[in-house]
């Protein structure tokens, strides 16, 4: 350890690089504290599926993400209001049904998203795909489709366990996608903190859907909330922030996300949650 004699016996110059040193020492360490609440907690090792522990992996979700040509919309939103219709008579033999169905208000304009449900795991989606790609009506509503179509992204996610259940919600709703590109290997520590973080969440029963990504783009996260307007959203985000604990598990989660961002969305006449 070197005292103030020993430093200045080292001649001036080596003197002020020294006392400098010790100076960023210190101050490294009176912000440690601070900088430790930001650091994501290791996480142990284990042979069980991050899915398994986060999930019920019999529940598969598929998210349909459309963007539409913008002087289509109307006949896009009849073409899969038919579409819709068509799958609900077949319903029995596919083991599917319509969640929700979206247009973007705010964000990605001219988008629209179709949130569907498939009870039996992976196995009843290869089921209802075989049955619907020989079906000659679903074909060609397909091809109609595809003419209002620019281009169209689907991923099949799993629901969170910690999350509420999903209950379609009735009267005059509009819905926010908060979206998160989390970094490969952060998804249980995700986890752990939300399983913490959604009991700030519930009071105004907000919280509607929560989703990681199983396949498609990977490490994917998406939060669905359920507000009564903009207004509504903004006194229910700022009543979050007033209670004790939800800048914590935020100020942990932080870390972990690469890229978010979110949508507005306002449900389509034909979606089951309104």
């Amino acid at each position: 350890m070197l005292n103030l004699r020993n430093i200045w016996s080292l001649g001036n110059n080596t003197a002020q690089i020294a006392i400098r040193s010790l100076s960023t020492t210190a101050s490294c360490k009176e912000s440690e504290s601070w900088f430790s609440k930001l650091m994501v907690r290791k996480i142990e090792a284990t042979k069980e599926s991050h899915s398994r522990m986060l999930s019920d992996k019999e529940i598969i979700y598929a998210l349909h993400t459309h963007n539409v040509r913008p002087d289509s919309m109307g006949e896009y939103l009849n073409n899969y209001k038919n579409t819709v219709a068509l799958i609900k008579e077949k319903k029995s033999g596919l083991s599917c049904n319509l969640v929700a169905s979206w247009t973007v208000q705010v964000g990605d304009m001219d988008q629209c998203l179709h949130l569907w449900k498939y009870t039996g795991g992976f196995e009843k989606i290869d089921q209802a795909k075989e049955d619907l790609w020989n079906d000659p009506e679903y074909l060609k509503l397909m091809n109609q489709r595809s003419k209002f179509l620019r281009s169209r992204h689907l991923q099949y996610l799993l629901a969170f366990s910690y999350w509420p259940q999903i209950e379609s919600r009735s009267g005059k709703n509009i819905y926010e996608m908060r979206s998160y590109r989390l970094t490969p290997g952060t998804m249980i520590e995700w986890g752990n903190n939300w399983a913490r973080a959604i009991n700030f969440r519930k009071h105004n029963n907000e919280a509607f859907a929560g989703f990681f990504s199983q396949i498609g783009r990977l490490y994917n996260v998406h939060h669905i909330w359920c507000y009564k307007s903009l207004q509504d959203r903004k006194e229910t985000r700022e009543a979050a922030w007033r209670s004790p604990g939800w800048d914590e598990c935020v100020a942990y989660t932080v870390p972990l996300i690469r890229e978010m961002h979110c949508r507005v969305l306002a449900p389509t006449e034909f979606s089951p949650t309104q």
